[in-house]
């Protein structure tokens, strides 16, 4: 059994990304500080068709209440200098429903996320900032895998994904969309940080 120490790891971290000369940073979503933000996000054009959390601010309150009380996941917001411009849920295959469609391991770990503000969309500060939390989760040494199921529609994550060490495995049909599950291996992973502490990337 994962114990809760491991399943509520913190993610609050930042560090300074030579690539793009920014910070990178990532913080505990905190209810009453997030809620508006989050909602705004939810509410972008760019994010309606895969989020689905299209609800007046009242619902969407709830679903994020419940949301910040499950063990097996973090909800983080991250940053650029200090700008919060995306939302990321950093969760434990063991506890999430996508663990009854794969032979999962006890310590692989999966990650959701989406880019909330428009200006900072399609510049490239999505590689660092998964990038970043990548190397994070890889911290954890029994974890050999980190999962991500991406609408099958959203063709630009995938590239994303795919970009950063995720090896598309299958489509899954999910309870709100068709997801196509990918893997990232550590060993993967490693090779494609070096690349990009290299700037290979």
């Amino acid at each position: 059994m994962v114990s809760k120490l491991i399943i509520k790891q913190s993610f609050s971290f930042q560090r300074y990304d030579l690539n793009v000369n920014k910070t990178i940073s990532f913080r505990e979503v905190h209810f009453d500080r997030d809620v508006k933000l989050l909602h705004s996000w939810m509410n972008e054009k760019h994010v309606v068709p895969y989020w689905q959390l299209d609800l007046s601010l009242s619902d969407y309150s709830l679903h994020l209440q419940n949301f910040l009380k499950c063990e097996h996941q973090t909800l983080l917001i991250g940053e650029i200098d200090g700008v919060p411009i995306s939302y990321w849920e950093s969760y434990w295959v063991k506890g999430d429903l996508i663990k009854n469609y794969y032979e999962f391991d006890e310590y692989d770990q999966g990650v959701h996320l989406l880019i909330g503000e428009k200006d900072y969309l399609g510049i490239g500060l999505i590689y660092p900032l998964l990038m970043t939390i990548l190397s994070q989760k890889f911290q954890v040494s029994q974890t050999e895998k980190v999962i991500a199921e991406p609408d099958v529609r959203n063709e630009k994550m995938i590239h994303v994904f795919k970009k950063c060490g995720f090896t598309p495995i299958k489509e899954v049909e999910l309870p709100d969309k068709t997801g196509l599950l990918m893997f990232c291996e550590r060993s993967t992973f490693e090779r494609r940080w070096t690349d990009w502490q290299q700037n290979k990337f």
